[in-house]
């Protein structure tokens, strides 16, 4: 941004875009990193409106890739929705975006723990398994995608 003259819409628009061309973005996302930069946050919020509405920034989009990276990376639906949450998405796309996952956290959490911890889960203590648990509970796992797993 030019300190001269006073910023216009394809200026931001420009730096929004370079922004979206690496990854997508939330709306809220975009819009802290454009009014840090020192764009008028009445400018940075008309602008980020146009863009949603020519297609070219979409929190739909933007939840699904993200949800399917996090479920990737072996993050279960609480994790998923909270993270979402931080980055502005509101909870019914969060909810479209993990449904549309068709994951089965179950097996995504087993998968988890058997790379975590080679052993089994026979003769573990009583505190052991709490902090196994503890650990899948922090990735973002329902206590029904492992209570099998540490019960076995």
């Amino acid at each position: 941004m030019s300190e001269q003259t006073e910023p216009t819409a394809a200026e931001v628009r420009e730096a929004a875009v370079r922004l979206l061309a690496r990854r997508e973005h939330s709306a809220e996302e975009l819009a802290v990193k454009l009014t840090r930069r020192g764009w008028p946050e009445t400018l940075v919020l008309d602008v980020l409106g146009k863009l949603a509405d020519a297609g070219l920034q979409s929190d739909r989009r933007f939840a699904e890739a993200f949800a399917r990276q996090r479920a990737e990376r072996f993050y279960g639906p609480r994790r998923i929705g909270a993270e979402l949450r931080q980055r502005g998405i509101d909870r019914a796309l969060i909810a479209e975006a993990v449904d549309a996952l068709e994951v089965d956290f179950a097996a995504r959490a087993e998968q988890f723990y058997r790379r975590r911890y080679d052993d089994e889960a026979d003769s573990l203590s009583y505190p052991e398994r709490a902090k196994r648990a503890q650990a899948l509970a922090r990735r973002g796992f329902d206590p029904e995608h492992f209570r099998d797993l540490l019960d076995s």
